[in-house]
């Protein structure tokens, strides 16, 4: 397991939650009954579970346009057309005529192509070869999309990314520096050279 706090870890917990299904009714997940908004659109709340379990601090994303504000707010927003995606970052999608003009739903990067494509897990969206909602679909799903234009013909649906600011949890964990037997050998021969050398010019000096 990846440290707390980490990319890493935020990846690892995502990636363990494709597959899951949303029920028994409409937008019933436990990222809803995590976030208070159980039987909403969840992609958001997904997110938001994700970097809870992970140790990371993200920005309340449960709404998908609220969340990307705040990202920008904080100097941490890259646009898709200079961005070069990390794992670990959280992506912004506005899919071409869905009927929703606004960023509308959230994923977790987990792996850049480096063609203008990246690997994300969503929440709340639908298996590839499957016909539904790519918003809405009600599933846990790693997914292809673009943020550029791409040889693979993926259609650009991603906006924008959010960058988290990872290690704060794991760099807690950090064991503490200690002098090692050497170094403090060196210290106490410094110590009794620099009494000497006082001695001599007639200083006196109180040994303890």
């Amino acid at each position: 397991m990846a440290d707390q706090g980490t990319a890493e870890r935020l990846i690892e917990v995502a990636l363990a939650e494709v597959g899951y299904i949303e029920g028994p009714k409409d937008n019933e997940t436990k990222y809803g009954k995590f976030t208070k908004a159980d039987f909403q659109p969840w992609c958001g709340s997904f997110v938001m579970w994700c970097a809870n379990e992970a140790g990371v601090k993200i920005p309340n994303t449960v709404y998908t346009p609220g969340g990307a504000a705040a990202f920008k707010k904080a100097g941490s927003w890259i646009d898709c057309d200079v961005a070069d995606p990390e794992p670990g970052d959280i992506a912004y999608f506005d899919f071409p005529s869905d009927g929703v003009d606004r960023i509308s739903h959230v994923g977790i990067v987990v792996e850049d192509n480096g063609d203008g494509t990246v690997w994300c897990v969503e929440g709340n969206t639908t298996g590839e070869g499957k016909k539904g909602s790519q918003r809405n679909g009600g599933e846990c799903c790693r997914k292809l999309r673009a943020f550029k234009k791409n040889k693979k013909g993926i259609l650009i649906s991603i906006v924008g990314f959010g960058r988290p600011k990872f290690g704060a949890a794991a760099s807690s964990s950090k064991p503490a520096v200690t002098k090692s037997s050497s170094a403090t050998s060196q210290s106490s021969a410094d110590v009794k050279a620099a009494i000497e050398l006082l001695i001599k010019k007639g200083y006196k000096v109180n040994k303890k």
